[in-house]
């Protein structure tokens, strides 16, 4: 074999050693992109959803505060009394309440957006299922600051769900009713608001 092939053998063996290192081989495996769709940032959006929440907890905590304490011993008639009594004192303090005060249009554009990431493909659409086959549907009437219907069943929250939402504390719960959200004070069992549906159809 001449110098010459010798040589271009050489500077290929070479070549090849360059690109195994840097990672330029074309047959290097590539990132699979993310099929699910795009969420837009809204921290504006969910800041000001959390400081209603702030807001009404200081409330909500300050009326319980005017109740007696339920013993641990308490009977079930003692509870619904007591969360009557609690769902009067919020009501009373929040004549004006209305549908959009928790969940504004910025904060309803920016749960379809996450929703529809979370249901996308085979899981998510499992999940959706999983969620309507438990959901109690939609009542005649959804009223925001009104008793959460005692005729409808309080539907399961999929962790998955919960863990792109915003933190609740443990007065407070997400709830679907049909396809749409409903915040939910559990001690007053009241309807604190709802969004329109969005829920994936």
């Amino acid at each position: 074999m001449s110098a010459s092939a010798l040589r271009q053998i050489a500077v290929a063996a070479c070549l090849a050693l360059s690109l195994a290192v840097t990672g330029r081989w074309d047959a290097a495996p590539k990132a699979t992109p993310d099929p699910r769709p795009a969420v837009t940032a809204a921290p504006a959006a969910t800041a000001a959803f959390e400081a209603q929440v702030k807001e009404y907890l200081a409330l909500h905590r300050k009326l319980e505060a005017q109740l007696p304490k339920l013993s641990k011993e308490a009977k079930p008639e003692d509870i619904d009394k007591n969360q009557r009594a609690l769902a009067a004192l919020v009501q009373a303090a929040r004549p004006n309440a209305r549908q959009g005060e928790f969940f504004t249009p910025e904060m309803q554009a920016y749960l379809r957006q996450v929703f529809d990431r979370v249901f996308v493909g085979t899981d998510g659409k499992n999940m959706l299922g999983s969620i309507m086959d438990e959901n109690p549907g939609v009542p005649a009437v959804l009223v925001a600051n009104e008793r959460y219907p005692d005729a409808v069943p309080l539907s399961t929250m999929p962790p998955e769900v919960l863990n792109v939402l915003p933190k609740l504390e443990e007065d407070m719960e997400y709830r679907f009713v049909g396809r749409r959200l409903v915040l939910f004070d559990s001690h007053a069992h009241l309807i604190l608001d709802f969004t329109d549906e969005l829920l994936p159809g």
